[in-house]
């Protein structure tokens, strides 16, 4: 291997991955050109192991979908419906309640909750939703909502965002999923989704959510109209925002699936882009403390792979996903803790079950319990679970 490394055309990206320097625009370009995965995954292993070592990191979560209806037509959404088109919903509080049922006795310590952009559901749905879920579950972290939702619903309730995101944080908001970057692009946008919230409104609800001490992931999502030059520039973006306000906990590249879309036809990602795009966004995005595979959308074996390419997230249980399974995702809707498990560890890595901030879950007698209660302790970096 050493010799491959001294011989690469990518030797000079791979001495400053060693030597910890950041990465410029142009060496992003260069790997994405790179066909040398292996060496590209190696080096991203490099910046992996420096930052968490052998541990994966693994959540027992669960995600609900309240509604499909979405006033934005995205060319890449299969999940999104107009009202009273057929297969359209949105779900009822009470409902949303129901779906919810069972999250305790699962050992979930996180609730996930992204949904369309409903044209009538005014801000008090969202409000009752979070304060009955958090009054029900005080202990289970409320992830919900992504940044073009949160735009949403300010315009909706004629807020700022700093005002709506207040008001979503008391009645319960822990933190906010990363869905919806897609490709920053205005190219992209415009060609794929003319109605969505420009890249720069992503990033400035981020940046007051940051600002106000909420804690968000960020995505990508790759292998439909994009460049290599796109996806680099969309990492850039993501890494100027971190070094401002440090508010970004995982970044999240995820797969285009195609079916049931306008753009279906195309061709899912192939493994070598998959594995490449994880690794480069390891290695670009230095100031990141973690890159998550998604294995709903990658696969679950790819997702074992990549492991070894950068990655020391491989998300969680899920339970309920409707989103990437309506565009043809083949994947389970869910994993067990024992699934997971195994996962990781036939990869030769130590898996680590975590809470939504990245605190470490302590399970009585170090095991997986089903019985989850309010954490007896808890730190920056530990949460203790009582049986």
């Amino acid at each position: 291997m050493k010799k491959t490394l001294n011989s690469s055309s990518l030797k000079d990206i791979y001495k400053k991955v060693v030597d910890g320097e950041r990465l410029s625009r142009e060496d992003g370009l260069r790997l994405y050109a790179s066909n040398d995965v292996l060496q590209i995954g190696h080096m991203a292993n490099i910046v992996r192991e420096r930052k968490n070592g052998n541990k994966t990191f693994y959540i027992v979560n669960r995600h609900i979908n309240y509604s499909n209806v979405c006033k934005n037509q995205c060319k890449f959404c299969a999940f999104s419906k107009e009202e009273g088109e057929d297969g359209s919903y949105a779900m009822g509080v009470d409902e949303v309640m129901n779906e919810a049922d069972g999250v305790v006795e699962q050992g979930a310590t996180e609730i996930h909750i992204v949904g369309g952009l409903h044209p009538k559901l005014g801000f008090d749905y969202y409000l009752e939703m979070l304060g009955r879920l958090h009054e029900r579950y005080p202990q289970v972290h409320l992830q919900a909502f992504t940044a073009v939702e949160i735009a949403h619903l300010a315009e909706r309730a004629g807020l700022s965002l700093r005002d709506t995101l207040t008001a979503l944080r008391r009645a319960g908001l822990g933190s906010i999923p990363g869905g919806g970057a897609e490709v920053f692009s205005s190219r992209v946008r415009k060609e794929l989704c003319p109605d969505k919230l420009a890249g720069e409104g992503w990033l400035g609800v981020m940046r007051e959510a940051h600002r106000l001490g909420l804690r968000s992931n960020a995505t990508m999502l790759y292998g439909h109209v994009e460049s290599a030059e796109e996806r680099t520039d969309h990492m850039l973006a993501l890494r100027r925002l971190q070094d401002e306000t440090g508010g970004f906990m995982a970044f999240i590249p995820l797969a285009f699936h195609s079916d049931n879309t306008f753009l279906q036809g195309l061709p899912r990602t192939t493994a070598a882009l998959d594995l490449k795009t994880l690794a480069i966004g390891r290695l670009m995005l230095d100031n990141f403390p973690h890159i998550k595979a998604f294995w709903i959308m990658l696969g679950i074996k790819l997702a074992q792979v990549s492991l070894s390419f950068g990655v020391d997230d491989i998300d969680g249980t899920v339970v309920v996903e409707r989103i990437t399974h309506s565009a043809g995702a083949d994947t389970p809707e869910e994993l067990s803790v024992t699934e997971i498990v195994r996962l990781i560890e036939e990869a030769g890595r130590s898996p680590v079950e975590r809470d939504t901030l990245y605190r470490e879950i302590v399970r009585p007698n170090g095991r997986f319990d089903h019985d989850w209660h309010p954490a007896e302790s808890r730190s920056e970096d530990c949460v203790k679970v009582t049986s």
